[in-house]
């Protein structure tokens, strides 16, 4: 016999699947942006002003 559907639990494993992606994804946007950055160039933009 099937077990009957748990509606909510599978909703919310679903969603914390959904926000784990959207994590992993904008830290690695972040680390491509710092990668991108040269490091120098913010600590002169800095001690120029």
């Amino acid at each position: 016999m099937a077990r009957p559907p748990n509606y909510d639990q599978e909703r919310k494993d679903r969603d914390r699947a959904k926000a784990a992606k959207k994590a992993e994804k904008l830290a690695a946007k972040a680390a491509a942006k710092e990668r991108g950055k040269p490091a120098d160039e913010t600590v002169e933009q800095d001690e120029q002003e």
